[in-house]
């Protein structure tokens, strides 16, 4: 159940006293919910209530902005935020509004590269750096914050396992292979890798907490390195790369150095393995609540431009898509958020509390939706001989 704002024990909201249906912006949101089948102020787990006046007007001029800080501030409520999003994105109404007051934010993401090596480590600060008790509370015992692969696993730790194993397989890891990871998050997979393939990993990292959780790592004798560096300073060549869950930090006026430093950075004979979510449309601005309260700077790709970026670089050998597991993965995240929510509720406040319910639920809601995907690429330098063979 979403929690209201504290509110006095006396105090009972006739949620119906916010919506004024002679409003003309009022009756057209409520036509526009209908086509979602979501009702204003409905008894259904997914229908909005509204808790005081102005959201829909913040949500019509400036988005998922407006309606997220909306949301933070206890201005609405959805029984099942993540049915409430499937609902909205399965039935594409963001598309049929214009968010004037958000041409600001879309220029600024198309004319300006917001990714430099100055900015690189702004998201590691913001999101990463926010406690890894936060993090492992949240996380598996592996700390894996990407996908898990949900095709044999009915439990968070083992779809997570299995996402790790399914990669070392993609890559086809060896003894004594030195592999990159770059955006190595906490070092779940270099620490995977190296226990059960005997590999040696470097990871790169441009949060410095987990960059200090790596020395634990390291502390236990497995041959992983982390490096606090951003991805376009490695010179170092390696057997094989992998990059999971970091791609969607590169932004697309960096795509094709990206390409061009994982070119650089792999051996002729060598696999790399590039994991990221992705949209389903060029030319969309990064959504501005994500970019202002979870991930700084962040933008996802489409399908072309990861193409675009490794054309003349690399060979694509395979492509899989997976996206439906983050569904269930953040589903699983948002689990052991609100069991572990009470040690950190003094420390972190409500606002914070339902910031971190909005990210994880809305987006659960749209890959659900299958709004935006997860793409596992594997690519070559020349080709594999004879053909690249799939594991599943």
């Amino acid at each position: 159940m979403t929690r209201n704002l504290p509110l006095d024990s006396s105090t009972t909201f006739n949620h119906s006293a916010f919506f004024d249906e002679t409003s003309s912006s009022q009756r057209f949101v409520a036509e526009l919910l209908e086509k979602a089948d979501i009702r204003v102020n409905g008894d259904r787990p997914w229908d909005i209530k509204f808790n005081t006046h102005g959201v829909i007007d913040e949500a019509l001029a400036r988005g998922n902005l407006g309606l997220g800080e909306s949301y933070m501030n206890g201005d609405w409520d959805a029984e099942h935020l993540d049915e409430f999003f499937f609902h909205l994105l399965r039935a594409r109404l963001p598309d049929e509004i214009n968010h004037r007051k958000l041409i600001f934010h879309h220029l600024r993401t198309r004319l300006l590269n917001l990714q430099t090596a100055k900015r690189a480590f702004e998201v590691g600060e913001a999101h990463y750096d926010l406690g890894n008790d936060f993090y492992a509370a949240m996380l598996d015992k592996r700390m894996t914050y990407t996908c898990g692969y949900w095709k044999d696993a009915d439990n968070l730790a083992d779809a997570q396992e299995a996402k790790l194993d399914l990669i070392c397989r993609k890559l086809e890891l060896e003894p004594g292979m030195r592999v990159l990871d770059i955006g190595c998050g906490w070092g779940s997979f270099m620490a995977y890798a190296a226990e059960h393939y005997g590999v040696e990993c470097v990871g790169l990292t441009i949060s410095r907490e987990q960059a200090d959780y790596g020395k634990s790592l390291m502390q236990q004798g497995l041959p992983v390195e982390f490096r606090l560096k951003d991805y376009r300073d490695e010179t170092e060549q390696f057997d094989r790369i992998v990059s999971i869950g970091m791609f969607e930090h590169v932004g697309r006026k960096n795509y094709r150095t990206y390409m061009e430093v994982a070119n650089r950075c792999l051996k002729d004979d060598g696999l790399f393995l590039l994991h990221t979510i992705g949209k389903n449309v060029r030319g969309t601005s990064p959504d501005p609540w994500i970019d202002k309260y979870i991930f700084p700077n962040g933008e996802l790709p489409a399908m072309g431009h990861v193409t675009d970026a490794a054309e003349e670089l690399f060979v694509v050998e395979d492509l899989h898509n997976f996206g439906a597991d983050y569904d269930r993965t953040l589903m699983a995240w948002h689990e052991n958020f609100e069991a572990a929510w009470p040690q950190f509720a003094e420390a972190y406040g409500e606002r914070f509390y339902r910031m971190w319910r909005y990210y994880l639920l809305s987006c659960a809601g749209a890959f659900r939706a299958r709004d935006i995907q997860l793409w596992q690429f594997v690519l070559s330098k020349k080709g594999v001989l004879g053909g690249y063979r799939r594991v599943s």
